[in-house]
């Protein structure tokens, strides 16, 4: 029964939030309580995105007191807002409980508006074009907090606006597979509100045996690469990453999640000058988008001298905007779908590549 928790778990509440449907009803099962207890608290969290026991109208006030007691929701806090005045992009800075930031955006578009979230405190990955990779490493997010920045974010931007979901902000999502995991299967459920996993994309810069897993999964989530490069070398120097998992590994991995999941894959390509710009990039890149089903989504450098770079990063140079537009007409010139992602929200860092927060007291 839930009136025989210890003193010690009185002071360390269950935090319910991050918990699947399947977690919830076990969860009320082990604590004396009827099964579908738990549906009616998963749809209050995710359908009602309601994060305060007292509002779930259909839970019996004894079994909310008990909640109120032992149990928490919420997991993060909104620390505070920018809105771009040139693009009406937003980004969120919101806190965890031990005193961490981490950052989403929301990028307005005349067919959709997107929330970009993170899944880690900082990355460990350290790419040089990255301003997230810069700031280090500290810790995964937890399932609930992966939500509570999708339920934050709706509640200050109206939920009905969001249209897509993007796994692109601070942190690589494979690197925290179990709990990036379970908040797909949270979106997943019917009676989670307002997202379609068919609206959700995951960005990944290449860990191949957890692409592999995320297939098997069965979720069948879209799923996008961090290329920028064709060639080993050059990748490498951009993406240390690379150096432990080769082009050659990751390519098999998504020509096996592409099989296995039947979408297809984005190829992100942030384009830099005289680095991956060159006509022998242009064809390694037709030749690849050729061999399976792919989009490729082009994105100019986004300065991230904010952060004070130095080595490569600082020597890192976006590409003429002409030849990024050559670059591309050529991609369509030859049958192949590419959109480019124009930046939005420069202004003020919150554009592809530039998510970052200073870790100040920690």
């Amino acid at each position: 029964m839930i009136t025989q928790i210890t003193e010690q778990e009185k002071i360390s509440k269950t935090v319910l939030k991050g918990l699947t449907l399947k977690e919830l009803k076990e969860f009320f099962e082990a604590a004396g309580e009827k099964r579908y207890r738990g549906e009616q608290v998963f749809e209050w969290m995710y359908g009602h995105l309601i994060d305060n026991f007292d509002q779930m109208e259909n839970i019996p006030k004894y079994l909310r007191k008990k909640l109120n007691s032992f149990c928490e929701l919420i997991t993060l806090k909104l620390h505070s807002v920018e809105e771009s005045k040139i693009t009406g992009t937003r980004k969120y800075i919101f806190e965890t409980k031990d005193n961490f930031k981490i950052e989403s955006v929301i990028i307005p578009e005349a067919k959709r508006t997107t929330l970009c979230i993170s899944t880690q405190v900082g990355c460990p990955l350290d790419c040089k074009f990255c301003a997230t990779g810069l700031m280090g490493y500290k810790r995964n997010l937890t399932t609930g907090e992966i939500f509570d920045q999708f339920l934050l974010a709706s509640k200050d931007y109206k939920l009905s606006q969001i249209t897509n979901i993007v796994y692109m902000g601070m942190g690589e999502p494979l690197l925290n597979f179990n709990n990036t995991l379970k908040s797909l299967k949270i979106f997943s459920e019917e009676k989670t509100r307002g997202i379609s996993l068919k609206k959700i994309t995951v960005s990944t810069a290449g860990i191949p045996h957890k692409i592999i897993e995320l297939a098997d999964s069965q979720i069948g989530v879209k799923i996008a690469f961090s290329l920028h490069s064709l060639f080993d070398e050059t990748r490498s120097k951009i993406m240390p990453i690379n150096k432990k998992y080769n082009l050659s590994s990751n390519l098999e991995a998504i020509r096996y999640y592409v099989n296995k999941t039947k979408t297809r894959v984005t190829f992100e390509y942030v384009m830099f000058n005289d680095l991956n710009d060159r006509e022998d990039d242009f064809h390694a890149l037709v030749k690849l988008c050729k061999s399976l089903p792919c989009k490729v989504n082009v994105i100019p450098f986004n300065s991230i001298a904010h952060m004070f770079p130095t080595g490569i990063s600082k020597e890192l140079k976006p590409s003429p905007k002409q030849r990024i537009e050559e670059f591309v007409q050529k991609l369509r010139d030859k049958g192949i779908t590419v959109t480019v992602r124009f930046t939005q929200g420069d202004d003020i860092a919150a554009a592809c590549g530039q998510l970052a927060y200073k870790f100040e007291n920690n």
